[in-house]
């Protein structure tokens, strides 16, 4: 790797320091049945946000003497389509901007499309690897893997299992991770 230098000496002070190229941007994308993976856990919990806010608003409503229906009527609507923007919205915007690379010395995760997130995790660090698959993650044969350091977890989403599986045997080999079983 080429490295590019500069000069971090103080007033009259000159030291040189080489600092590596900028690493590209990982090229790996999720699955594209990650969309409709989110978007229904997207539903799910927007439907759940809109009746607990309708059974407030409307239960405010009958026990409130002075608190009118149309105010139910109307933050239960500005609710419902909040949850509906945000159901369409949200998964595509994602989808989007997840990237994922796994190198010999590093796994490269960058997310996030309002906040920009980019993770560098040295294979030296990780101490083990999963893969893990919910409920709605089978439904879609999808599968998530959890990069654990003594830091945290660090997640990849919604690869399709058989990707899952490589990533995940890729990332223990470079990590020298062994299985004792």
């Amino acid at each position: 790797m080429a490295t590019n230098t500069f000069d971090a000496g103080e007033a009259g002070t000159s030291r040189v320091i080489e600092v590596p190229e900028r690493l590209p941007d990982p090229l790996h994308q999720l699955d594209p049945r990650a969309r409709q993976l989110w978007r229904l856990g997207s539903a799910i919990s927007g439907a759940m946000f809109v009746g607990i806010v309708a059974l407030g608003t409307f239960g405010a409503a009958r026990f409130l003497p002075d608190f009118e229906m149309r105010w139910a009527w109307l933050a239960s609507g500005i609710t419902l389509a909040l949850a509906i923007l945000n159901a369409w919205l949200s998964p595509n915007l994602r989808y989007r901007y997840w990237r994922y690379d796994i190198r010999p010395d590093e796994a490269d995760l960058q997310h996030g499309w309002f906040t920009r997130t980019r993770q560098l995790v040295p294979m030296a660090r990780i101490q083990h690897v999963d893969t893990r698959r919910g409920p709605l993650d089978r439904r879609f044969g999808l599968a998530s893997v959890v990069l654990y350091t003594a830091a945290g977890p660090a997640y990849i989403p919604a690869l399709a299992n058989e990707v899952a599986a490589d990533v995940r045997d890729r990332i223990a080999t470079f990590a020298n991770i062994h299985d004792d079983l």
